[in-house]
């Protein structure tokens, strides 16, 4: 028998939730196998067993918060599936009546009993992605009532997200928890959702109010003609292809200039601890991406050392795992300055929150074309972003901030230049 523990999940880390088991009782595991799929404030994080056997015993139920080193399930060896403990809620009720009559009689054909009907569990058991999962259980979806329009039947977010759930109004017998009082009596006839802040969603939440309580922050503004971004990656984008295998995109365009511009303003890559500024020497830059449960900012690392097609790798790389929850700790911890770019989802200006502990951040924005007066006689049409430099002035000056801004606009409208700054 074998316990399976909450692992360490990171130093400032001490418990997590448990977001889905991704295995029964009574179901067979695999050494290394993973069993369980718990929420942390920054991660999900995957458990698996290190031996081989049954999930014999699970010990938290799916949303329960669990500490590090706290035993939450129980792996017997062997290769033979076994009957779940009858204290334990799972999928096969059903074999309760056929077994019940029968505790003394000859054990040898229960094995294989339990085995077809887990097996048959099994195979009715919903495809789904874990932030599927969770999303269905917030919403209160039966998976198996979702369609999806993935061509292997593997249920996604998007799916979940779409499902109307109009039979939920005649089936609430009996609610798992007690639904919470409102704050007022809801208007007649006004359909309304009550949805549960998962972990990580109210981490962020406190996150935000509290750099906005404890910060200084403050915004400056310019913009950019794009036009010679723009240029140099029509011309170059297939030799860039071929030598990289990734496309040119701009993430790092404005990756290197910031890593440049940080350079010559030191006081933009720091953070405050008690009454001391420290000052980072390296720059580990961080790129905001959306995820399944909230806006994460995994971490390029070393920017300053890599070339374009790197960091166009490191983007690509991050971005994937953060869409499928597959983000470790180490992705996300020690950004010294980080990138937001709502300009993907279309945003022409804004003012980005602090990434605490870190003084400041970049936010860009969409590209659109305006009229701009080349000299006093001309007027063109140009690719033009807004970008935004939110800064703790605590520490960092207008000054710093405005000329910060200025040098990364200077370096993009003359990209070429970004080979002899970094």
């Amino acid at each position: 028998m074998m316990e399976i523990k909450v692992p360490e999940l990171a130093e400032s880390i001490t418990e997590g939730t448990v977001a889905s088991w991704l295995k029964q009782p009574g179901d067979q595991v695999e050494k290394g196998e993973a069993i369980v799929e718990l929420e942390t404030d920054k991660v999900n994080i995957e458990v698996p067993s290190d031996e081989a056997g049954v999930l014999t015993e699970v010990m938290a139920a799916e949303g329960d918060t669990v500490r590090v080193g706290e035993t939450i399930a129980i792996i017997t060896a062997g290769g033979e599936a076994a009957k779940p403990t009858e204290t334990t809620p799972t999928p096969k009720a059903t074999e309760a009546p056929t077994e019940a009559p029968a505790a003394q009689e000859p054990k040898k054909e229960q094995p294989a009993a339990v085995a077809a009907t887990e097996a048959t569990t099994l195979a009715d058991r919903p495809i789904a992605s874990p932030a599927a999962r969770k999303l269905a259980r917030e919403k209160g979806i039966d998976l198996s009532q979702v369609a999806t329009q993935d061509p292997l039947g593997r249920i996604r977010v998007q799916d979940v997200a779409t499902f109307e759930v109009a039979p939920r109004e005649q089936a609430k017998p009996q609610p798992a928890t007690p639904a919470p009082q409102p704050a007022a009596p809801a208007a007649p006839g006004k359909p309304e959702e009550r949805i549960k802040m998962s972990r990580r969603r109210k981490t962020i939440a406190n996150r935000l109010v509290e750099v906005q309580q404890t910060a200084a922050m403050l915004t400056t503004f310019n913009e950019i003609d794009m036009s010679a971004v723009m240029s140099l990656r029509k011309r170059r984008q297939e030799k860039f292809v071929k030598d990289n295998e990734v496309k040119l995109g701009f993430m790092s365009f404005f990756t290197k200039a910031a890593v440049a511009a940080l350079k010559k303003m030191p006081y933009l890559n720091a953070e405050i601890q008690g009454d001391e500024i420290v000052l980072k020497k390296f720059y580990d830059i961080g790129i905001a991406v959306s995820a399944p449960d909230g806006l994460v900012v995994p971490v390029v690392r070393d920017a300053d050392k890599k070339n374009f097609g790197e960091i166009e790798k490191d983007i690509i790389n991050l971005a994937v795992k953060a869409r499928d929850n597959k983000l470790g700790l180490s992705d996300l911890t020690g950004g010294t300055f980080t990138i937001t770019n709502g300009g993907t989802f279309g945003s022409l200006m804004s003012t980005p929150i602090l990434n605490g502990p870190q003084v400041a951040i970049l936010g860009m924005h969409a590209i659109n074309l305006r009229p701009i007066a080349i000299d006093a006689e001309r007027m063109e049409n140009r690719p033009m972003m807004y970008v935004a430099l939110s800064y703790d002035h605590r520490i960092v000056d207008g000054k710093e901030a405005v000329t910060f801004l200025k040098h990364i606009k200077d370096l993009l409208e003359d990209p070429e230049s970004l080979i002899f700054e970094v």
